[in-house]
């Protein structure tokens, strides 16, 4: 009798417990999976410079996140997002000391960061071992989208990025200062940084390829104020531009000390999106006038109206370039997260870590603020049609507007081959008129 007991008891536990099992999804995943229960929030992570001297990048692309995160009225797959912030910094120290507290947490997804490329490489190596995610909004350096380490590539699975590949904006910088400004000599400094010294190169050789002379290729250090000697010695043999895609305040030290410097009267100041602050007029004087700037362009119908969102929750208008970039990014992710998660009728929520890398990796032509995105196998998913050139005007020195306006982009060039591609053959059809009248 007390055997039979026994044997219903077991039967009757092992009838509860199997539909219980069958209830809640495996985790089949090459990586590992999140695993959420029933009214767990939906959690991602953000590693962004929200202190020092470019804690403007991390406002800036915080408030994408957000506008993102409110346009969903803070929802996920009827579950609540939380977002875990960390502060990157702009440094590899800051980067990683990020990534660390980021991949320490299993419950997080995703991550929205780093801002600058020296955090990124840094915090990509442990955020690719803990199987995560990291979608950069404005990590622009090359090395990161290279899978070659013999080269001084840094890719490493998990990474993406909704920003422009440097190899592309000083492609673009190189152009515009060659053929729209006719420069014929170029010098560059650097702050030894993966985002300033690779675009510097690409932009040294590029207009080197184009016919132009590259006279001087300098680097300062990250907190240096005094520029004197490096500006002395570029100006013992003038250049037409000095390129010095670097941050604040070394960036504003070097164009404002410029000014002061006998040689470089007539030579045109060039920055690129690290200084493409609506703090850089204001903080460098009447040296800023007039400057050019390399970075990322955005317009049409859709981003006015994020712009009115941005004015109504967050306030004013965004102070870098890179706001919509992380917007697009934060939606990628939230994309990818319904397209592979799967949730069993006990309301466990299974997200696996391949199959949410294998999602981004496939997107093709993702319809964002900044143009359409697809993402290649190594992370690139900006096509790089949303980049320019902007100048700044009394406007932006003395009147509080920003952005500067765009004087060209890439496509203005194209526009010009085109139409001189229809004046020669507007030409050659009223030569030919006139031939055939002359032989009437």
């Amino acid at each position: 009798m007390r055997k039979v007991l026994i044997l219903s008891l077991l039967l009757g536990l092992v009838t509860a417990l199997v539909p219980a099992a069958m209830a809640q999804p495996e985790c089949d995943d090459a990586i590992g999976c999140v695993v959420l229960e029933e009214g767990d929030p939906i959690v991602i992570a953000s590693a962004l410079a929200s202190s020092g001297a470019v804690a403007f990048l991390g406002e800036d692309s915080g408030g994408g996140i957000e506008i993102a995160i409110e346009e969903r009225d803070g929802m996920l797959l009827d579950r609540e997002i939380e977002l875990v912030q960390e502060d990157s910094l702009c440094s590899a120290e800051g980067g990683q000391t990020a990534a660390q507290r980021i991949a320490a947490d299993e419950e997080i997804i995703g991550m929205i960061g780093t801002n600058c490329s020296s955090a990124a490489q840094a915090a990509l190596p442990i955020i690719s071992d803990a199987g995560m995610v990291m979608i950069s909004s404005s990590a622009t350096s090359p090395a990161l989208a290279n899978p070659n380490t013999d080269e001084g590539g840094a890719y490493l699975p998990g990474f993406y990025r909704t920003a422009h590949n440097d190899l592309t904006q000083g492609a673009i910088a190189a152009q515009h200062m060659f053929e729209e400004l006719g420069a014929t000599t170029l010098a560059t400094i650097h702050d030894g940084s993966p985002y300033a010294d690779g675009l510097q190169i690409v932009a040294s050789d590029t207009f080197a390829e184009m016919g132009g002379e590259v006279t001087f290729q300098g680097a300062v250090n990250i907190g240096d104020t005094d520029m004197s000697a490096i500006l002395t010695e570029i100006a013992s043999n003038p250049p037409d531009v000095l390129y010095f895609p670097i941050f604040e305040p070394e960036g504003n030290f070097i164009a404002a000390q410029s000014a002061d410097t006998p040689g470089l009267e007539d030579t045109t100041l060039y920055g690129a999106d690290g200084i493409l602050i609506d703090s850089f007029p204001e903080n460098t004087g009447d040296a800023s006038l007039g400057m050019y700037f390399s970075g990322p362009v955005v317009s049409g119908e859709e981003y006015q109206a994020f712009l009115t969102q941005w004015e109504e929750v967050i306030g004013g208008v965004p102070p870098a370039g890179f706001h919509a970039h992380a917007y697009d990014g934060t939606r990628m992710l939230f994309m990818a997260i319904e397209e592979v998660a799967t949730e069993g009728e006990d309301g466990t929520l299974v997200i696996g870590r391949q199959a949410l890398r294998d999602a981004l990796t496939a997107i093709e032509g993702f319809e964002g603020l900044t143009g359409s995105l697809t993402c290649s196998e190594f992370g690139d998913c900006a096509t790089g049609e949303a980049l320019g050139v902007f100048q700044i005007t009394e406007a932006e020195l003395n009147d509080g507007n920003w952005p500067p306006p765009v004087v060209w982009t890439p496509r203005d060039s194209m526009d010009d081959m085109e139409g001189e591609e229809m004046d020669m053959e507007a030409t050659e059809e009223m030569e030919m008129e006139a031939t055939e009248e002359s032989d009437g």
